[in-house]
This record gives structure tokens, C-alpha cells and sequence, in this order.
């Protein structure tokens, strides 16, 4: 079984009765952080309901027919399925969403919102570099000399000037 990845802010949502993806925004806590990125990646927890969603909506609702078109969607998300019950936020008593969560709807009264990419992702840092395997990086990367990556170049801090 492999792991499941943990939600936060930024991740993409969609819809199964929308026509466009959102993407999800956590207002419900401002402290608790995931990824790397350690400012910009609040964890996603199932107290995030209402309308958590950046734009606010998954395009025209195919359960809201109007004419020849469809009624434009204003998710209004009542309840989660399926997250990470073994770890509770004390901010806000939540429990972190999973990314095979799933989001219950108003409108549909069922969980038809899941999510198509959690959000985190992954970054370098100097960390990475200084753990590499030279000798694995350069056949996988036999152009690369890895052992170069950060130092500077040697025409750093040369100035060239063209005299006309």
C-alpha cells in the first residue's frame, strides 16, 4: 500500500458535476505548515468548508440545468470523507485531509468534490546537495558535474566594457 500524501493550500480540487477545476484555500488555521516551503503550505483539514476554493466555484453545476446551459456551481462544502483521523490540529480540531478526501457538496448531498493533486511539492534545497551520490548523479546525468552545482563561475565579478 503506498502512502498517501497529506492536502494543503494550493491543492487542485474539482468537482464531479463541474466543469473546471478550483483551487483550495485553507482560512481555517495560520499556523501549521507542510512542505519545504514552510510559509506558504497550510495544512488542508476537514474544517475547511463553505466555499475554500480560490475562484469559488467548478464552472456551470450539471445538477442545476437552466434553459439549454447549466446554473454556475457555488460549492457550499458541508462535510469531508476520508481523512487523517490519527492527527487532530489543536487550532482549529481538525484532522488533516488526505489526498484521496473527498468533499460533500450542498447542492449534491453527496461527496462529489475530490482532489486531483494535494499541493505540496517537492523542492531542492542545499540539504539535497550536500547528501548526493556523485558517482550515481553523474551516470544519471552525465552531462552535469555535480560537484560544480554551486560554486561560482570564474567569470563572476568580471566586467566587460566595449570601448567605441
Amino acid at each position: 500500500m503506498s502512502e498517501k500524501k497529506l492536502v494543503c493550500h494550493g491543492a487542485i480540487c474539482k468537482c464531479q458535476y463541474g466543469d473546471v477545476p478550483d483551487t483550495l484555500e485553507v482560512l481555517t488555521q495560520q499556523k501549521v505548515y507542510i512542505n519545504d516551503s514552510g510559509s506558504q503550505k497550510l495544512v488542508a483539514t476537514h474544517m475547511d468548508l463553505g466555499m475554500p476554493f480560490k475562484v469559488k466555484t467548478f464552472g456551470q453545476c450539471k445538477l442545476q440545468p437552466m434553459g439549454s446551459s447549466f446554473k454556475p456551481c457555488m460549492p457550499a462544502i458541508t462535510a469531508w470523507d476520508g481523512y487523517f483521523e490519527k492527527t487532530q490540529i489543536k487550532l482549529n480540531q481538525g484532522y488533516p485531509l488526505l489526498e484521496d478526501s473527498k468533499a460533500t457538496c450542498a447542492i449534491a448531498g453527496a461527496p462529489c468534490v475530490e482532489i486531483t493533486f494535494h499541493g505540496q511539492v517537492a523542492e531542492p534545497s542545499s540539504q539535497n546537495l550536500e547528501n548526493v551520490d556523485e558517482e550515481l548523479m553523474s551516470q544519471v546525468f552525465p552531462i552535469f558535474n555535480v560537484t560544480e552545482i554551486e560554486k561560482p563561475s570564474p567569470y563572476d565579478g568580471i566586467d566587460v566594457t566595449f570601448n567605441t
